[in-house]
Order: C-alpha cells, then structure tokens, then sequence
C-alpha cells in the first residue's frame, strides 16, 4: 500500500528533537515537498530506522529497539540500500530503483525506472545507482532528497547494458564497468564532462565495486581485482588461475578491502570458506580460510576498519585485516545453509557504526550486536522471516 504523510523528512538534531511527534496526514491537495507519495496516513518518526525485505513487502523498524513500526506491501523481490542520508533507503524494485523516506514510513513517488535495477553506491557524497537492463548509470546528492522530489543529477549510459557497477569520485571521474549481457571485461573512466581518460579490459567478470581509505576503488574479477588509483588501473592477480572476487566491503579507515573468494568455475553454487584480504596501497591480494562458509550477504566492515564475516557456523568473525588474523567470534544466530537460489532467505548482516544487524529468516527473527562487547542489545520476531537487510546511513 503506497503511503503518504505531510511535513518535510526530519534529520539531524530536528530529528532527535521530533522522534516522538505525530505527523498529521492529509487528504487532498498537498503543497508540502512530500506531497509526491500517494495516499494518507498518521505517523511518527523513526529513529535511525532499519528496512528489512519480505515475500511482498517492507518492514520498517526503529534502529535501537528494533521494533515493527510500519510494514510496506511492494509485490516481487525487492532489494533494499542506504541511500546515504539519514532518512532514506532505495529500493530495487521489478520497475527500477524506488525511494522510500523510511524514517517517515512513506514510499516516496521518487523513481528512476528501468529494467533489472543493480548497484547502489555511496561514495564521496554522491549516490551512483546502475540499471543493468538498459545500462544507464544516475548520480545524485543524497541531501536533495529530503525535499520529496527526484534530485537533479548527472546522467551516463553504458555502451551496451550489461550487469554493472558505477562510482562517482570526488574530482568528479566516473568510473563504470565495461561489457555486454554476454561478457564482461573491465571499466573505463570519465572526467567530469564525459570524456574518456582511462580504459582497462584485463578484468573478466568484473562484479562489485568497494572503495577503501586513499579513495582507491577496486572492482572484482575471475583473476584478481582491478584497482583505480591516482588516474591509473593496476590489476591485481589472484593466486589461482581462477580466483574470483564478486562481492566487496570497503572501509575510509583502512587501505585494505574485504572481499569473497571463489576457485571453481564449474560449481552449481560454490561455498567458499576463504575471503581475500586486498591492499590497495601495496597491490597484494592474501586469501584467507576463515573455518566457515558464508554467503554473499555476509560481508561488512566495522567501525574501525575490521573484517567482519557472517558465517554459516551462525557466528560474527571479527578479523583483523591488516593481518588475517580472526580476533573474537560472536555467535548469534544458529547453523545455516547458503541456498541455491540467490534472491532466497538466508541470514544476512548489515552494519552501522558500532552496531551489527543480523537476520535469522528461519526463525523470523533480527538481532542487534555490540561489535565492541559482542553483547546482544535487543532481538524481535517479525511476521515474516525477512530477506534483505539494510538502513538508512549518513555520510561516507
């Protein structure tokens, strides 16, 4: 049900202040900036709000609490990310990407359509979204989303469309994966007008992108990694001849990203229980055995730059990634199987400053972790077992 709600999205100190207030809900004409969602309804402001996904729609819950605020129906499977403010979360829907002001509990008339929504990316203050099915690439500030209207942005289409990734740097380069629906080989790089200024194709399977501390941006391959640094790739070999890293986390805190690491090409699903650890300021890629399978939803940073595994052993490895060493282990959840499937549930992490969310679908239950006591600070039981997991998240 598409929702509606009159006043301008809270954050910062007035948000802090109006947590408790009662938006009122209009029934007609609304002048408001958020006059663009549809519908009317009665709400309070969430603090820090989390989103969790389900079979048809969108549970929104209060960050500290974590209770069930207001739950969205959406049809299909949706897939949810920060849209780095501290109010609202993109949502990739069957049309393309939709915004949803979560701490209002609205779905906003924010959208930009296109087949096969992809990745979202934060990065130096811009928002890069990827649609794959016609390979346009939108950037946009965050901040102008909080006046209810699509934000004024930079636009750029992929030569041909293709499962991509997109990342807008601070001088204002774009850099954008390079490949067609058949193959993928590398990426380019734009300056600030759309002109060309680097190409690398020595990057096959290129997937996932992740920025560590320095700005050096890495995108995965089947052999390694390729690195975009100071104007220049360098690619990074893995040490076996096929060694793939799809998916990334990188951390401002640390010259060195998280990443998975995959040897068998010809695996229905494989479950690796190595990561690669990669160092963007000496170029090395160390692979690490971690004692666990995980999934590709298992993989984040903590607040200090740590590497921060969700295992199938139900445990948070907190790894010190300068030197692949596991330092604690938090279990929260129980045992767990990657399904074949990869739009199926499984439990999944996602983490915000000093705070780890972690989803347990079999048990319809969420958990919020300390990852400085590993204590568990607060736990609830949802109607449905969620999917995806993400929240609202400032700054970059």
């Amino acid at each position: 049900m598409n929702k509606s709600i009159r006043g301008r999205a809270l954050t910062g100190t007035a948000l802090a202040l109006a947590v408790s207030a009662v938006l009122t809900a209009c029934g007609g004409e609304d002048s408001s900036p958020d006059a663009g969602a549809a519908g009317s309804r009665t709400a309070t402001a969430v603090r820090d709000p989390l989103v969790a996904t389900f079979d048809g729609g969108l549970y929104i819950l209060d960050g500290e609490s974590l209770k069930l605020t207001e739950t969205i129906e959406l049809p299909g499977f949706n897939r949810v990310n920060p849209a780095g403010d501290e109010d609202h979360v993109v949502i990739s829907t069957d049309t393309g990407f939709r915004v949803l002001n979560a701490t209002e509990q609205v779905l906003t008339d924010i959208e930009y359509e296109g087949a096969k929504p992809g990745h979202v990316v934060r990065h130096a203050g811009r928002t890069v979204l990827f649609t794959d099915g016609t390979g346009e690439v939108n950037i946009f500030d965050p901040a102008e989303l909080s006046s209810g209207r699509k934000p004024e942005g930079r636009t750029y289409t992929s030569a041909e469309a293709h499962h991509g990734v997109a990342v807008e740097l601070a001088n204002g380069e774009l850099l954008s994966t390079l490949g067609t629906e058949e193959k993928r080989t590398g990426a380019l790089v734009l300056d600030e007008h759309d002109k060309e200024i680097a190409r690398d194709e020595s990057c096959p399977g290129v997937h996932g992108e992740a920025a560590a501390k320095g700005e050096a941006v890495a995108l995965g391959c089947e052999d390694g990694v390729l690195i975009y640094k100071d104007g220049s790739f360098t690619k990074v070999e893995a040490p076996d001849d096929y060694g793939r890293v799809g998916n990334q986390a990188g951390s401002e805190a640390s010259p060195i990203l998280l990443g998975d690491y995959k040897t068998d090409p010809e695996a229905e699903l494989e479950r690796p229980t190595r990561i690669s650890l990669i160092d963007t300021e000496k170029k090395k890629l160390r692979v690490v055995d971690v004692g666990t399978s995980y999934s590709s939803r298992s993989l984040a940073r903590g607040p200090h730059g740590e590497a921060l595994v969700l295992g199938t052993d139900g445990a948070v490895h907190v790894i010190d990634e300068n030197t692949g060493k596991t330092e604690k282990k938090i279990p929260v959840v129980g045992d767990w199987q990657e399904p074949l499937d990869w739009q199926e549930t499984r439990p999944t992490l996602f983490v915000r400053g000093h705070t780890a969310y972690v989803s347990d679908p079999g048990k319809k239950a969420l958990h919020a972790i300390d990852l400085e006591t590993g204590e568990k600070i607060a736990s609830v039981t949802l109607p449905e077992s969620s999917n995806e997991l993400s929240g609202v998240v400032a700054g970059h």
